[in-house]
């Protein structure tokens, strides 16, 4: 019985350690992407170039921020568990402060 729960947690672990690795590629891929186009667009002075950019990062913190929520099923110390807290909350205050942005432009815009 033993052999079999261990063999389920490396099975979990090897699983979420690939899913970490997929979110975090995809966010990484979103906020590369949306720079570039937010420098071309601010290059061709685009009027709507920073609420483009604003939800692009937006949208690669959301995939950044999955990640660490997975990585908390795998973490074992109080250390390990404060740290990911940490960046967890860094990166919602990140993603809260993006939104505002996007409102703002927003509401900028249909003056």
């Amino acid at each position: 019985m033993s052999a079999l729960v261990s063999l389920m947690e490396t099975i979990l672990n090897q699983f979420i350690n690939f899913a970490i690795l997929l979110f975090e590629y995809v966010g990484v891929a979103i906020i590369t992407v949306t720079g570039v186009r937010g420098t071309i667009n601010y290059i061709k002075k685009r009027p709507d170039t920073r609420l483009l950019l604003a939800e692009g990062l937006t949208m690669g913190l959301e995939f950044k921020l999955g990640s660490e929520i997975l990585r908390t099923v795998i973490v074992r110390t109080m250390d390990e568990i404060l740290i990911v807290a940490g960046i967890i909350v860094l990166r919602a205050v990140l993603t809260f402060l993006l939104h505002w942005e996007i409102k703002n432009e927003e509401e900028e815009a249909k003056k």
